[in-house]
């Protein structure tokens, strides 16, 4: 897998301005609470997505008693709680690049005519199958660099890493993700990031202009509040545009 997108371009941090960062607290809830629903219990040891669902939260720094409260109300002990489904949406963004958007909704025409109009306005199409370019991988994201890291990693199942001057980024099996967790955190590394995620298998090359039409179509999906989760299989690495 070495080549792919690198975590920055997975999981884009968008800027802390207070409405940008109620809305991602907002999703983490309603990912929290559909979890709790859908895997059968408030135990995150017993409910993987669970498990994920509380990680992504706690790497985006989400109170604890938001979190709290989130499960309380998945577990229906407290009143106001809204039932949400997964709902995934297939399509092509800008310049031919694959997209595949993850959504949680309690209104499917709502959220389907919301995810069409980004896809119509901004030089997308939302037809076409294309989840079959992507791969379920868990990512783990350690700020260190170290052999002893890497020697860790390939011990524990690790099925790829790639490393910069700060960070190692590992990928893993789905299942095994967080039992590699686990394991590098016993050693004494830090895991920055550990969560699921869709991995394109190959990517779609952009020059910095294509890429910043990508960029600006992907922010306008992810703005939407029922979308969880934007994948695309853009080349950002490669296209000589600063991503954050």
């Amino acid at each position: 897998m070495a080549g792919h997108n690198k975590w920055s371009q997975i999981k884009r941090k968008k800027a802390a301005n207070d409405n940008q960062r109620g809305k991602v607290i907002s999703k983490h809830i309603r990912a929290i609470q559909t979890a709790v629903r859908e895997g059968g219990g408030g135990d995150p040891s017993a409910n993987l997505g669970l498990k994920n669902s509380l990680a992504a939260a706690k790497s985006d720094n989400v109170p604890v008693d938001n979190i709290d409260r989130a499960i309380e109300r998945g577990l229906g002990a407290a009143d106001g709680s809204a039932a949400f489904e997964t709902v995934l949406y297939e399509g092509y963004g800008p310049h031919g690049v694959a997209v595949l958007v993850e959504a949680l909704t309690d209104n499917r025409n709502r959220t389907a005519g919301e995810v069409r109009h980004v896809f119509t306005k901004l030089g997308g199409n939302l037809s076409g199958s294309v989840a079959w370019q992507f791969e379920s991988r868990g990512v783990i994201v350690v700020p260190s660099v170290t052999e002893a890291l890497t020697e860790h990693a390939i011990e524990a199942g690790a099925l790829d890493l790639e490393a910069d001057e700060e960070a190692t980024t590992l990928y893993t099996a789905p299942t095994d993700l967080y039992a590699i967790v686990d394991v590098l955190q016993a050693a004494g590394f830090d895991t920055e990031v550990a969560q699921l995620t869709k991995v394109p298998q190959t990517l779609t090359p952009l020059e910095a202009r294509e890429a910043d039409r990508l960029i600006a179509f992907v922010e306008a999906l992810e703005d939407l509040d029922d979308v969880q989760n934007v994948h695309t299989t853009a080349d950002l690495e490669h296209a000589g545009t600063l991503v954050g």
